[in-house]
């Protein structure tokens, strides 16, 4: 395979040097604080109304909660680090079943419920509701699924799974801080591969994905996988202001390099991309460009949608650092939901266009022929741009435009058990 040109152990982005190019965003807020910018020291546009009370379900009472609510409250809190607590939660299957139209598969699994990258923007806070805790506790309480090795060798069995595609991060990230602690992920991929003929894609925003990297040489020597790199903005200051404790963006980008490498499936999810603040038309060719060198076989993107878990994080979040996109974001999403129509075809047309300038595809290569034995199983394609509506891949990210070429996040709600 031939290899491409390494790539520099601390690029110019990594190191906090600004880009300095000409506004060519398609952005709509021309006259909003973009980080970087001098205009950063904006003062608040419009008065903020005060936050609506909301009880504290945390305080309700064990024999009332149900379901996975109960199982939290009785989940054994394991440690305490960097301020994150977490807990080992009893459940009763690894792989979920996701019983939804709107995704292109029916199986997913989340090692973990929470998510300690603490993503301002993330779609997922809303799952925390169902173990009556608070949204703004997704990345301070984190669950890590007990005897998921287990389990998962007995899940895999099911003869509901024989050609079948299994999304894993869907909602949380498999390769969180938590995984360093806790293994589950690594623990649900030893059981599968021992397995052959099944069809596989991992999504998060961590290196730490190359920790496996001889489980995944394994798997895909007997099964399809994938791996979706989420990469929101090459700078990197952008980005810890965005997902606090995801790995630096370059970081990510060496690995998207070494799987490529390593003879593993991999492209870069760009996603969600944030109107007004990693939308300028300068940093997505960056990024693009990037994804290309560093290896990646597709990238896709999708404009932020918000929850109205999410929406109360990332109003907060903008209402403190860039309290004038404040004001657009209130205008354009209203607590919850898309951005304008017009945005999101113009993000996508020029998306389409800087796919075309760098050579990239906006879907995953078409994998390789399996070995004759794991063709018993008839495999799914795992094609992320097809019919609008009907195909829409999980990302760990918010859902977001949905249009030819593009890909797009399932849309919360039909498949709670999986979250």
């Amino acid at each position: 395979m031939a290899t491409l040109p390494t790539l520099p152990a601390a690029p110019a982005f990594a190191k906090g040097r600004k880009i300095r190019s000409k506004q060519t965003s398609l952005t709509l807020f021309p006259t909003t604080a973009c980080h970087g910018g001098p205009e950063n020291a904006c003062a608040a546009s419009m008065p903020i109304p005060a936050p609506t009370p909301e009880p504290d379900r945390s305080q309700k009472p064990a024999a009332e909660l149900v379901g996975i609510a109960r199982l939290a409250a009785s989940s054994l809190r394991a440690e305490v680090k960097r301020g994150t607590e977490y807990f080992l939660l009893p459940v009763r299957s690894i792989v979920n079943h996701c019983d939804s139209e709107r995704v292109p598969f029916h199986w997913t699994i989340n090692p973990y419920r929470g998510c300690e990258f603490g993503c301002r923007y993330c779609y997922a806070r809303y799952t925390h509701e169902y173990m009556e805790l608070d949204g703004s506790e997704f990345e301070k309480k984190i669950y890590a699924k007990k005897n998921a090795g287990e389990l998962a060798a007995r899940d895999l069995l099911n003869p509901k799974l024989d050609g079948e595609h299994i999304a894993i991060g869907t909602a949380t990230d498999p390769y969180q801080p938590a995984e360093r602690e806790f293994e589950v992920t690594r623990a649900i991929l030893e059981r599968m591969a021992e397995r052959e003929g099944m069809s596989l894609s991992i999504t998060t925003k961590s290196n730490q994905v190359l920790r496996d990297l001889d489980l995944l040489k394994r798997i895909s020597e007997r099964s399809q996988i994938s791996i979706h790199m989420t990469v929101t903005t090459l700078r990197p200051r952008l980005a810890r202001l965005l997902e606090p404790r995801a790995p630096r963006p370059y970081l990510r980008l060496e690995a998207v390099k070494k799987l490529h490498e390593a003879g593993i499936s991999v492209g870069v999810n760009a996603m969600p991309i944030l109107p007004g603040l990693t939308d300028r038309e300068a940093d997505l060719d960056a990024l693009v460009k990037a994804a290309h060198d560093a290896g990646a076989e597709w990238i896709s993107a999708g404009v932020l949608f918000l929850q109205p878990a999410s929406w109360k994080t990332m109003i907060a979040f903008l209402d403190q650092k860039f309290p004038r996109l404040a004001r657009q974001y209130r205008e354009w999403y209203r607590g919850y939901g898309n951005a304008p129509e017009e945005y999101r075809k113009k993000i996508s047309s020029l998306f389409q266009s800087l796919r075309e300038k760098h050579g990239i595809n906006t879907r995953p290569f078409k994998p390789p022929e399996m070995p004759r034995a794991a063709r018993r199983a008839s495999q799914m394609q795992l094609h992320l741009a097809s019919a609008p509506d009907a195909m829409r891949v999980i990302a760990n990210v918010l859902p977001g435009d949905v249009g030819a070429g593009k890909l797009v996040v399932q849309e919360p709600g039909p498949c709670p058990s999986n979250r």
